[in-house]
């Protein structure tokens, strides 16, 4: 869903229509009070917000989103007239993904749209890795297997954080007890070992995904 908050109703009835033509579900509000009021209900994908608005005005609205933890990671692409640099500079700087000048054409605005949606969700999967099934809140320091929470000690998830976003690659033992553990000789990579064996018993049937490379080290993802 995305949301379009504009006081002219011409411009945002057709911004709707052009967004839902294309294939987008869009919403539309006048003012930033009864965008703030469906914010209490949904949260959605991208926000285009206009700057001149009545009351509150578009760059106070942009800050508040940002200073928000449920908000501060929507990506928010400033629709306005002011269309000067400084204005752009203050917007940008506020926090906003990108900044479309009126007068616009609705398919360089559609454009725009699904650029910043593919950069907003490359950027969300880098921070949390998904892979098949196994997935991790960096910031809630959780996994969860196929949405099942699965409890793992620091170390533990730490290791599986690491293959996860390393997939594909081998990672040896003994640059795993550097990086995990901090050890800067070779050795002890029995320890390695043992977190890998009780990581893939935690994750269940998904623990095949971490495969051992005989005589290396381990992997997730690549070539069995």
């Amino acid at each position: 869903m995305i949301y379009c908050v504009e006081d002219d109703d011409n411009i945002r009835e057709l911004v709707i229509y052009t967004l839902e033509t294309t294939g987008l579900k869009a919403r539309g509000f006048a003012d930033g009070s009864a965008f703030t009021e469906a914010l209490a209900f949904e949260t959605p994908e991208l926000i285009l917000l206009d700057i001149m608005l009545p009351g509150e005005d578009g760059l106070e609205i942009l800050k508040k989103l940002k200073c928000s933890s449920k908000t501060k990671s929507i990506p928010v692409i400033m629709v306005t007239a002011k269309g000067s640099e400084y204005d752009k500079v203050i917007g940008l700087d506020s926090g906003a993904d990108d900044y479309v000048t009126k007068p616009f054409g609705m398919m360089e605005l559609v454009s725009r749209i699904k650029a910043v949606l593919r950069r907003s969700k490359g950027s969300q999967e880098r921070e949390n890795p998904e892979i098949q099934g196994v997935h991790i809140d960096v910031k809630k320091h959780e996994v969860t297997v196929d949405g099942r929470t699965v409890p793992l000690t620091l170390k533990e998830f730490e290791l599986l954080e690491k293959l996860m976003r390393n997939e594909g690659i081998v990672l040896t033992r003994d640059q795993l007890l550097t990086e995990i553990w901090g050890y800067d000789f070779d050795g002890e990579t029995r320890t390695v070992d043992v977190h890998i064996r009780t990581l893939r018993q935690k994750l269940g049937e998904k623990g095949e995904i971490i495969q051992t490379v005989r005589g290396v080290g381990y992997r997730i993802g690549g070539s069995a």
